[in-house]
């Protein structure tokens, strides 16, 4: 495949994908760390940072080129996965816009930042490493003339119920997960069960509850979350925060959640 027919298809891409679209030419690696230096230097393509590029479209100068977040994030490990509150963004139901990109690995890495917007990356939870049948709570979507790996918006609300801090907090993630008018609560049930943590499960089982009429949560889901829940009341996060004990999830839950009293901004 020659350069410019490369790079018309991939937005984004790694040194290691521009050298397999090469080698059935017999291009060796040398030569192509060369032409990808010799692109960088004519502006066909920006370097992100190392082994990590891309394309300048045509007509379009390299200060005023975009890069996409997600297809960005997407290449920053073989198996990252746009996750948390950018999974939200992606799927159009984040509340606030960020230019904070987290995404799942199962390898460690650093955090780095690429003309304004940082991409942090988070490890896989052991709990969910090998676990059979969750081929299905992370999704492939086209975009932006690319290939997007992400969470489902059912891996998503399990994930920030487990890490609130990653999605911005509690109002943050209930007016995120409220724009949401469709879930598979079998998926939801189940991820949540998965991954092991009790708190999570009463914070996933507190707002499907909450949720019930809206979301068509049926009791029997709500039982089944129930069954998992802390054995003693236990505070809805870290902070401690003061609230109100709700008995069926053995949390205690600030009035300002229960009531959805958010501070609104003039």
């Amino acid at each position: 495949m020659r350069s410019a027919d490369f790079f018309e298809t991939h937005p984004v891409f790694t040194g290691e994908e521009f050298a397999a679209a090469r080698a059935p030419m017999g291009v060796s690696p040398y030569t192509t760390r060369n032409l990808l230096a010799k692109h960088a230097a004519s502006g066909h393509i920006v370097r992100i940072r190392r082994g990590l590029y891309a394309t300048v479209p045509r007509g379009v100068g390299l200060a005023e080129t975009t890069v996409d977040p997600y297809l960005l994030a997407t290449k920053l490990s073989e198996d990252a996965t746009v996750s948390y509150h950018a999974a939200l963004q992606f799927h159009g139901k984040a509340y606030s816009v960020w230019n904070r990109f987290h995404y799942l690995t199962v390898r460690k890495a650093r955090a780095f930042a690429f003309r304004g917007m940082e991409f942090v990356p988070v490890q896989l939870p052991a709990s969910l490493r090998g676990q059979p049948g969750l081929e299905g709570d992370v999704v492939k979507k086209h975009h932006a003339g690319g290939v997007v790996r992400v969470t489902t918006l059912e891996r998503t609300l399990v994930d920030v119920m487990d890490r609130p801090d990653l999605a911005g907090g509690w109002e943050e993630i209930w007016r995120s997960l409220e724009m949401v008018e469709f879930f598979d609560l079998d998926a939801v049930v189940y991820l949540a069960l998965a991954l092991g943590r009790a708190i999570t499960v009463a914070r996933v089982g507190l707002f499907l509850d909450q949720h019930s009429d809206a979301l068509m949560v049926e009791p029997r889901r709500l039982e089944r979350l129930r069954e998992h829940v802390p054995k003693q009341p236990r505070y809805l996060d870290a902070s401690r925060e003061p609230g109100r004990l709700v008995r069926p999830w053995n949390l205690i839950v600030p009035e300002r959640i229960l009531e959805r009293r958010w501070t609104e901004v003039a």
